[in-house]
Order: structure tokens, then C-alpha cells, then sequence
């Protein structure tokens, strides 16, 4: 292990490194940018919301498809030919998408953009773990986390503002040439150093990962509208759930697995995969929920739902490299249950929302909120990486990538679960409570507008339960992250030469 920690040791490449964030901030801005324009898109193809929601669920499933072999990916090819095959994917679905007059070439074009990102995270996040010694990481993952929570805190209000002004194709049209100008880059900037290395991509494998996290991606995400008792839900569920089960029981059979889940056999990377894959859950809710409240029940424009959050997901990505110091001073236990003391609180605030609840409050509540999740996710996810053998850092960014599709997807259906089912029994509630109030025979304009007041209270109530359950999941990793340490790499069981089967970027 002397020679790679030499190497370690080495200037990091910021060249390279700098090339491999703007491509990754355009991939994520672009995450965000199109659901402002969905409506717009709408009207243009004349299509319904079930049909057009395949432009975000398509991309995320995409995502949750690709993500799990990255980390073949990263030991079999080169900084070089993995950055300019994402970056190509995602430039060349971007123009597409800018000129499609199909709705189903749109939805193609949205495929090709997710199959580039879904590289870009993973390869970044490998190569920051082999350049940079444990004791600066925390420092190096903040300054990526800046980048990864800054583009969906601008994404929707700089939407907002051009589809205020242009239509919906001017979304793409404003990355394209900035994801043309990076590939361009990296074309001159990256030079493909690595080895020639002999491993194959197990095609079965490939296929029980596919099924496995697009059924659970799928089932859960549909879930939210279709309801649990669908059978494209539970059905695609459970045959999910198997196939990955099966996955699973594959890899620990092959010398190469895809995805290797020894991984889970360092405690705080384990720790780390629970906590980051709750907090998540709980993430959601606030990404979900204040927007439905803020616009629907306090009937504030969307321009002003967008002010109102914003605060809050600015100060998150500006915290991320100050917090990125602060584990590297102080380690990660502090820092996280700080983080989610802050989370925790806020969470409980908002499930006593009311009707009279102003702008301020919640503008404040959500900013402290974000607060506590800037120090929570990044710093958990480096110091239970921080624990692994080089060998292994390919597979633990892969899963911890793809745990965060899967635990937001249960996070997103099980919120909207909790608020849907609530709503329905406190509609119940009050309409009963209303009837044996009620004196005389009332006025069919009186009727309607009670059974407005009734729907806007149970929709309340429902958020509010909603909001109490994400406290609750919130609060379970607050007690997970008493129990972390800092994590020293633990020794690789093979030897050195193996152990060299890493990336190794350079400036040309």
C-alpha cells in the first residue's frame, strides 16, 4: 500500500478535475430545468400528465439503470474515454431534444441525457477518492457537494425564467453549446494513461441489476399516483425486490463481480449507506410536500414557491465546502448529528402548519432545514468511503449513487402515501363533523364551498402528517449517527499489484 499512498500523495489533477465538475454541474442543472416546462410540453405534443411525467421518471430510471455499472465501467476504461462517452451521450440527447417534434423522440432524447449523467457522478466521485489523501477529502467532497446542490438550487427559478420568456426548447438550447464547449475540452485536456485491464461485463448480471433497480425505481415511483394496489406497482415491486435479490447472490459467486458488496463488510461504510439512504427518504419530503402546501393550500404563485426555497437550497450548496473542512478538522459524528439536530427540528416545525403559516416562516424553517442536510450527506458518504480499500472505491460510489435513486423513490411514494391516505380520512372526518353541524338545508353555492373548505383542511392535515412521518425517519439517522467513527482505510486483502487497478488521471 506504500506505493499507492505515494501516489496519493501527488498533486491533484485540478486540470482534469475542474473539466469533470462543469460537465457534471451541466448534467445536474439539467435534472431540475425541464419540470418547470412540462405543462408547456403538455399542451405542444397534446399529451396527458401520465404521459409526460416519463420525461422525468424515464430519466430517473435510466439513472437507477446505469449507475450500478459504473463501477465496471471505471476499472475497465479510462477517465478519458468514460468522460467523452458521457459527455457525448448527454450532448448529442440534449440537441436532440432541443429539435424534437416527436414526443416519443423527446422522451429518446431525455434517455441519451441520463445515460451520460448517470456516468458523470460516479466518475467524479472515483477520481476525487484516488487523488486526494484521506485527511483533504472532506475538504475535496465539499467542494463537490458545491457542485452537485448548487445546479438544482438554480434549476428551477432560471426555468422559470426562460420559459417566462422563450418556450421549452430554449432549455435545451441553452446547454448545448455550453455541453459542446466541454466536451471539446476534454477532448484536448484528458489523456487516456490507464492500463489495459482484462475484466468483462457479466451480460446476466447486467440484465438481473436492470430488472431489479428499473422494477424498484418504477414501482415506487408509480406508487404516488397509481396507488399500492395496482399491480404495476406491487408487481413490479416484487419482481424487482427478486431480481436483485438474485443479483446479489450472483456477485458473490464471480471473481469479477459487477458490483461488488463486499463492500458492506466495513462497518462505516454500512453505517454510512443507512444513514445517507434515510436521510434521503426524509430529503424528499420537503422537496415534495412545501411546494404542493405553498401553492395549493397558502395559493402562492409558483414564481414564489421557487423565492421561497431557494434560501435554503443556495445556502445548502455554499455550506458544502465549509462543512467539507469541518470533517476534515473535526471528523464526521459531530458534524452529522449537529446536521441532523438541525434537520430534525425544522421537520416537526413544519408538520404544525396552518392556513395563516406566512412566507417568512416557512422561508426560515426550510433554510435551517437545509442547513442541517449541507452537513449530513457528504460528510457521511466520505467517511464511509473513507474506510475502503482503493479496490473497492468504483463499487462503493456506485452503490452509494444508486441507494440514493432507490431510498428517494421510496421516500417520494411513501410521503405522498402518508398525505394522500390521511387527506382521504380526515375528508372523511370533517365532512361527517360538518353534517351533524349543519342546521336547515343548505344552498348548493354553500355546499360547494364547504366541500372547498373540507378538501383544503384534510390536504392540510395530510401534509402535516406527512411532514410528522419524515421527523420520524429523520430522527431514526439522527440516532445512527451517534454510532459513527472516524474511518481509517482498511487494509485490501490482495496484494499491492492488485490494489494499483485504479484510475490515475494526468494533464496532458
Amino acid at each position: 500500500m506504500e506505493q499507492s499512498n505515494n501516489k496519493q500523495t501527488k498533486r491533484p489533477p485540478y486540470g482534469i478535475l475542474s473539466v469533470l465538475m462543469i460537465g457534471a454541474f451541466i448534467s445536474f442543472l439539467n435534472n431540475t430545468l425541464l419540470n418547470v416546462a412540462l405543462p408547456s410540453i403538455m399542451v405542444e405534443f397534446e399529451v396527458g400528465p401520465s404521459i409526460v411525467q416519463w420525461l422525468t421518471t424515464g430519466f430517473m430510471l435510466v439513472n437507477g439503470i446505469m449507475i450500478p455499472t459504473t463501477a465496471f465501467l471505471i476499472q475497465k476504461y479510462s477517465v478519458r474515454k468514460l468522460f467523452l462517452t458521457a459527455m457525448g451521450l448527454f450532448t448529442v440527447g440534449t440537441i436532440v431534444a432541443g429539435f424534437s417534434d416527436f414526443f416519443s423522440v423527446l422522451l429518446l432524447a431525455r434517455m441519451l441525457q441520463a445515460a451520460g449523467s448517470a456516468i458523470m457522478m460516479p466518475l467524479l466521485m472515483n477520481v476525487m477518492l484516488v487523488s486526494f489523501p484521506i485527511e483533504k477529502r472532506g475538504t475535496a467532497m465539499g467542494i463537490f457537494g458545491l457542485i452537485l446542490m448548487f445546479a438544482p438550487a438554480i434549476g428551477p427559478t432560471l426555468s422559470g425564467l426562460i420559459i417566462e420568456h422563450y418556450q421549452w426548447r430554449a432549455l435545451f438550447y441553452f446547454i448545448a453549446p455550453i455541453a459542446v464547449a466541454v466536451f471539446l475540452f476534454g477532448v484536448f485536456m484528458l489523456k487516456d494513461k490507464k492500463e489495459k485491464v482484462d475484466i468483462k461485463l457479466d451480460v446476466f448480471s447486467l440484465l438481473l441489476s436492470s430488472v431489479g433497480f428499473g422494477g424498484l425505481l418504477y414501482g415506487f415511483s408509480a406508487a404516488g399516483n397509481a396507488g399500492w394496489g395496482s399491480p404495476q406497482v406491487y408487481l413490479t415491486i416484487i419482481i424487482g425486490a427478486i431480481s436483485l435479490f438474485l443479483f446479489v447472490k450472483r456477485q458473490a459467486k464471480l471473481k469479477e463481480p459487477m458490483l461488488n458488496f463486499d463492500v458492506y463488510k466495513h462497518p462505516m461504510f454500512t453505517l454510512s449507506s443507512v444513514i445517507s439512504s434515510v436521510v434521503t427518504m426524509s430529503l424528499f419530503s420537503g422537496m415534495l410536500l412545501l411546494p404542493i402546501f405553498v401553492q395549493t393550500v397558502r395559493g402562492f404563485s409558483p414564481l414564489e414557491a421557487g423565492l421561497m426555497l431557494m434560501p435554503g437550497a443556495i445556502l445548502n450548496a455554499f455550506m458544502s465546502p465549509v462543512t467539507g473542512r469541518l470533517f476534515d478538522k473535526f471528523g464526521g459524528r459531530a458534524l452529522v448529528v449537529t446536521g441532523l439536530v438541525l434537520t430534525t427540528v425544522p421537520t416537526y416545525y413544519l408538520s404544525i402548519l396552518t392556513f395563516e403559516t406566512s412566507f417568512t416562516y416557512i422561508t426560515v424553517i426550510h433554510t435551517i432545514r437545509m442547513l442541517g442536510m449541507s452537513m449530513v450527506l457528504m460528510p457521511v458518504q466520505t467517511n464511509g468511503l473513507n474506510q475502503l480499500p482503493p479496490r473497492y472505491y468504483p463499487h462503493g460510489t456506485a452503490v452509494n449513487n444508486t441507494l440514493q435513486q432507490v431510498s428517494g423513490a421510496i421516500g417520494t411514494a411513501l410521503l405522498i402515501t402518508v398525505m394522500s391516505n390521511r387527506q382521504a380520512v380526515y375528508t372523511t372526518q370533517f365532512t361527517e363533523s360538518a353534517m351533524k353541524e349543519m342546521t336547515g338545508t343548505p344552498t348548493e353555492a354553500a355546499l360547494a364551498e364547504l366541500q372547498q373548505q373540507i378538501v383544503m383542511k384534510a390536504m392540510l392535515e395530510g401534509i402535516n402528517d406527512a411532514f410528522l412521518v419524515a421527523t420520524f425517519i429523520s430522527g431514526i439517522a439522527l440516532v445512527l449517527a451517534f454510532f459513527m467513527k472516524r474511518a481509517k482505510q482498511a487494509a485490501d486483502p490482495l496484494d499491492d499489484k492488485q490494489t494499483e487497478k485504479k484510475i490515475e488521471p494526468e494533464m496532458v
